[in-house]
């Protein structure tokens, strides 16, 4: 015992000193919190900012990916768009013919009418007596088997519509060529009005898609675009709301703002205007 008192009572003294340093410098740190609290929260929250923050090869690094991969993403909407804009050149091109077809069922129709008229004052007046003999009625119906044949051959009528003309079914030979005739031309002003109102639909149809192809080659140009360009983004802070005790209460920003890009259509406009390739 008295070997182990030997060997730590020297040191005591350079213990207690220790310790009064270190109960100095408690209270020191104490007395500042009291005195100037500021400044000890500036210089907290400096400390802790730099902390957080991450270093400037950090940065690089991720900037570097970040530019591959918008580089990356940019070229393939880029393909992207020029496919759509290619699609939509090709859509604006059926439409166009679409509408020549329209246009073109309109006048036969107006042509169709025309003659419709025409045959039908004719008929209004009295008819020429002829002879009611075999003859006569073997004419006649020579007569309407070669118009009806004419007019299927200018695809005006449908062969079943020439099968029934040349079978009687629903058709009387024996009438008067006007008649005939007049009955032959309304059968042909109904097939090219069906003809026309089929024509406008497609040409509606194509006007429509057409549009909507112009619309995503329009908003995948955009897209690319702005892959290219983004918007910049407002840097993360850290701040710090106070410092009481023991406990920091910190508040960090709930985000940062993102560019958004959307591929949604614009809406489809009404009208007959001519659509941007």
């Amino acid at each position: 015992m008295q070997t182990v008192f030997s060997t730590v009572l020297p040191d005591v003294p350079a213990a207690a000193v220790i310790w009064l340093a270190l109960l100095a410098v408690a209270a020191t740190v104490v007395a500042a919190l009291i005195v100037r609290p500021s400044r000890f929260r500036s210089e907290l929250v400096d400390r802790i900012s730099d902390a957080a923050r991450p270093s400037s090869i950090d940065q690089a690094e991720r900037a570097r990916v970040q530019d591959r991969e918008r580089d990356r993403y940019a070229d393939e909407v880029a393909v992207a768009a020029a496919r759509a804009a290619a699609t939509a050149e090709r859509s604006r091109t059926e439409w166009l013919t679409a509408q020549e077809e329209a246009e073109a069922a309109w006048q036969a129709y107006q042509a169709a009418e025309d003659d419709v008229r025409r045959l039908a004052a004719a008929a209004a007046l009295p008819l020429p007596r002829t002879a009611r003999t075999p003859a006569e009625y073997a004419d006649r119906e020579r007569w309407l088997h070669r118009a009806a044949m004419d007019a299927q051959w200018r695809n005006e009528i449908t062969v079943r519509q020439l099968s029934d003309i040349l079978g009687g079914n629903g058709w009387d030979p024996s009438r008067h060529p006007v008649e005939q005739e007049l009955l032959l031309r309304r059968l042909v002003r109904d097939n090219l009005a069906a003809r026309h109102r089929a024509a406008t639909q497609r040409e509606q149809a194509a006007w429509q898609a057409a549009e909507r192809a112009a619309a995503a080659a329009q908003s995948l140009r955009d897209e690319a675009f702005a892959a290219l360009h983004p918007a910049p983004e407002p840097q993360a802070e850290l701040s710090i709301v106070g410092f009481a005790g023991p406990e920091t209460t910190r508040e960090l920003p709930t985000g940062s703002a993102a560019v958004d890009i959307t591929r949604e259509l614009t809406p489809v406009a009404r009208g007959r205007a001519a659509v941007a390739a």
